[in-house]
């Protein structure tokens, strides 16, 4: 076998890893509202670590320092569309409904939810053109991904189609993946109006971290909220580990190309959102057979709309 045939699948092992540092972050930041009672002040928590960390990233480099300065005078001359500086409102949802949601709902619920949303997300995207240079038409193939997806989220909330009180925290995953569909494609803009993707990032914290914060604060001014952080220190590993998986598949897709990687990590999140779920039972979380099927249908449906692409990449290289 050659150096070349061994190390992809090397690459692809590594992705799946990296992939479940996602769920980890949901576990976390899930861990971390059932102990504030509270999604809002879990997510302002772990967009602060996150930005905490970000922050010494960009004092490190001059460079990244006078690109993050340029921000101001990119948004008053409109050099990239107004909404794509405000991707990071997509991911403050997502924090968001990890604190609210993830601890009751269980792990692999959660991922299946937001992955179907994500899909689903994508397809509409890419059709009509929202953050995306050139429309992608609907296909078989295209639109079959997203019925799985959408039989994915109905397998892993049929346990409990008794408690409508689930039903409606399963609802926050998935719209948080329906807004999360055109986030990356804000990044990448603001990434390439500001020549560094670090910086897209930093401005993505800092977004969704003001936003949170201002909403917190206003809760808590009208009493509907007391704050007391946790002395538990992993709580506050939210924000880090969501860096941790942006630093890795960047790193991996240089390797692996956007098909593969997508495919990898969403396998990875599947899969580390179910062993989470049944080798840390203190968390409270019931891993019925119709959770691992759902998540199986996830699974297929992010295999199988990756088919043409597949299929044109190959067409291309031969």
């Amino acid at each position: 076998m050659s150096t070349k045939n061994l190390s992809t699948p090397l690459l692809m092992l590594a992705t799946v890893l990296a992939g479940m540092l996602s769920p980890m972050q949901s576990a976390v930041n899930g861990q971390l509202g059932h102990v504030l009672k509270d999604g809002n002040a879990s997510a302002v928590i772990s967009f602060a670590s996150g930005l905490v960390v970000m922050f010494f990233i960009i004092m490190s480099k001059k460079q990244y320092r006078q690109q993050f300065a340029s921000i101001p005078s990119l948004i008053k001359t409109r050099k990239i569309p107004l909404w794509n500086w405000f991707a990071g409102l997509c991911g403050a949802m997502v924090v968001f409904s990890e604190g609210a949601s993830a601890s009751a709902l269980g792990i692999a619920t959660f991922q299946t939810a937001l992955i179907s949303a994500l899909l689903l997300s994508g397809l509409l995207c890419d059709r009509f053109g929202v953050g995306v240079d050139e429309k992608k038409y609907f296909t078989p193939y295209r639109v079959l991904g997203a019925v799985l997806a959408v039989v994915a989220t109905l397998f892993v909330v049929s346990p409990q189609w008794h408690s409508t009180s689930f039903i409606y925290l399963a609802i926050l995953p998935f719209l948080a993946g329906l807004l999360a569909g055109w986030q990356p494609a804000g990044n990448a803009k603001v990434a390439e109006a500001t020549g560094s993707m670090m910086v897209s990032i930093t401005w993505n914290f800092i977004v969704g971290f003001t936003v949170l914060t201002i909403a917190l604060i206003v809760r808590m001014a009208l009493g509907h909220i007391t704050l007391e952080l946790p002395g538990t220190w992993w709580m506050y590993l939210g924000g880090p580990l969501g860096l941790m998986s942006i630093a890795l598949m960047a790193i991996l897709v240089r390797g692996l190309g956007l098909l593969m990687l997508g495919v990898a990590s969403t396998a990875g999140q599947l899969l580390g959102s179910v062993l989470i779920d049944l080798l840390l039972p203190s968390l409270g979380n019931t891993v019925y057979l119709v959770t691992i099927i759902g998540t199986l249908f996830a699974l297929v449906g992010a295999i199988v709309t990756t088919i043409p692409e597949f299929r044109a990449t190959k067409s291309a290289k031969a």
